[in-house]
């Protein structure tokens, strides 16, 4: 894998990431069945109140650029400057 992305690991980097490929699959597996479309088969008519459909509202007036922007920097847990500091994943 490291070849085909064009990365240099070392062999222990490679023994060590090879013993965790599975766990790292398993992830990548759990985190695709979370996020992938359902089959049109399980869409139903809206009327028979069951099924999967979109709920559109119309748009309205655009707020202020900004407008929200400090308020939510402060409830965050950690900001750095304007932004939001989150845990590093990947």
């Amino acid at each position: 894998m490291a070849k085909l992305a064009r990365i240099e690991i070392s062999d222990t980097e490679a023994e060590k990431l090879s013993r965790e490929f599975d766990a790292i699959l398993g992830y990548v597996g759990e985190v695709k069945s979370i996020t992938s479309p359902q089959p049109l088969s399980l869409l139903k008519e809206r009327g028979k109140g069951r099924g999967v459909f979109n709920v559109m509202r119309e748009d309205g007036p655009a707020h202020e650029s900004g407008m929200y922007s400090e308020k939510v920097l402060n409830e965050a847990p950690a900001r750095e400057g304007n932004y939001i500091k989150v845990k590093k994943i990947l």
